[in-house]
């Protein structure tokens, strides 16, 4: 007898049901990313990526460890850590039994300020996120070692207070969790009978991926307008799925993807070079042409709820510019440096909006909708028969509207 073919969409929602009755997620796309995580772990050789799946919070006790407890009953071969040697995690993913898939709560203590170096298992994170994915060691005793190559794909789920590095975040679907307010109610989770049951779910979701394995892997699911790169990359896997159990899962999952996407997005701290390309675009050069590094660092360090003040302990000073603009590169793609300008009392080194204008183009946000001409008019700018301290001074003591001055032409 042919046996009855697993509906997958009502297979989600009873995925979905059982997460809603011991976690109180933060939005509703949430319960619908964690489902369609659960099931692609169930599907791994489908996928040339696996998304990592971060439960974050700024505080304890927002339910996790929980959320962690319940995906742990529902995916393949769950293997929970707190804190995993990289050799370890090499050998656990190269088992014989199969690919596990790896939990770690309390992520913090990995990554966390107090963590120490954990470079490797960042490289093991990082590199296991796409199939490709390994990492190399030496083995054997003493001076009979040999290079061998460690697969590092499978799929992690991570729970843990603050942040993750970068590198991890943007390949992550990340959900930051919230403690429950009081009109908020789960169910009490008894291990030893909700263990039972979500591991019979976790079965289902085995025989439902046998049975689509080939249409997933032949899948090129079509992704929301915008998301490209690595979002398209975490993603690509939780749709093919959505789009395999079919109903409203397909729809659902794209919400998901494009609200999920934007408020990581809106999450996102611009690294230290963006925040600095940004602020000398929009609030020291202005529509200037050339600016001196001693007025540039007097703007930066005055601008208020800005890192200039204090980097590394003390105020940014004219090496840590150039050391922090020198990672970017000018349209003519050399680094970029502080060049001469010439001026009525002398000679200053600064630096030339021409040499800026691709960094800004390639990595700064849109500017706002102020136009140039008008925030010029409070830009300390070099001029004819002014000293870059007269400049400076009469603009700060000046109302705007009658500080402009002509730019010196090259």
């Amino acid at each position: 007898m042919t046996p009855t073919p697993i509906d997958g969409a009502a297979l989600l929602d009873e995925v979905e049901a059982f997460h809603r009755r011991f976690n109180v997620f933060p939005t509703e796309t949430a319960y619908v990313a964690v489902t369609l995580w659960d099931a692609h772990a169930h599907l791994l050789d489908c996928f040339d990526s696996t998304p990592r799946l971060a439960f974050l919070s700024p505080e304890p006790g927002s339910g996790k460890s929980r959320a962690l407890e319940i995906v742990e009953t529902l995916t393949p071969r769950a293997e929970a850590t707190v804190n995993a040697s990289p050799n370890a995690l090499f050998r656990l993913v190269d088992a014989a039994e199969g690919r596990p898939t790896l939990l770690f709560d309390e992520i913090d203590t990995v990554f966390g300020p107090k963590a120490g170096d954990n470079e490797p298992v960042r490289g093991f994170l990082n590199s296991g996120y796409r199939r490709i994915g390994t990492m190399l060691r030496c083995v054997g005793d003493g001076a009979n070692q040999s290079v061998q190559r460690f697969s590092s794909f499978c799929a992690v789920a991570m729970a843990g207070l603050g942040s993750l590095p970068d590198t991890i975040l943007t390949r992550s679907v990340i959900i930051r969790m919230r403690k429950r307010a009081p009109n908020e109610h789960i169910e009490p989770y008894r291990q030893r009978i909700n263990e039972r049951q979500g591991n019979a779910l976790r079965d289902r979701l085995a025989e439902w991926a046998d049975s689509i394995r080939d249409q997933v892997t032949d899948a090129w699911p079509e992704l929301p307008e915008g998301v490209t790169d690595r979002p398209a990359d975490v993603w690509e896997p939780l749709l093919a799925v959505a789009d395999a159990a079919g109903g409203e899962w397909s729809a659902r999952a794209r919400a998901a993807c494009l609200e999920l996407v934007n408020a990581a997005h809106d999450n996102d701290e611009a690294s230290l070079g963006v925040r600095l390309l940004t602020d000398l675009r929009d609030k020291v050069f202005c529509g200037a042409d050339r600016m001196p590094t001693a007025v540039i660092l007097e703007m930066l360090v005055a601008l208020d709820d800005a890192p200039w003040g204090d980097v590394d302990d003390k105020p940014l000073n004219a090496r840590m510019l150039s050391k922090l603009l020198g990672q970017y590169v000018t349209p003519t793609n050399k680094p970029i440096k502080p060049r001469g300008i010439r001026t009525p009392s002398g000679f200053p080194k600064g630096y030339y909006a021409e040499d800026l204008t691709d960094a800004w183009t390639r990595y700064c946000p849109p500017p706002l909708g102020e136009s140039a001409t008008s925030a010029t008019s409070a830009t300390p700018q070099v001029s004819r028969g002014e000293s870059v301290a007269d400049t400076a001074r009469s603009i700060r003591h000046t109302p705007a509207e009658t500080a402009t001055q002509p730019t010196l032409a090259g």
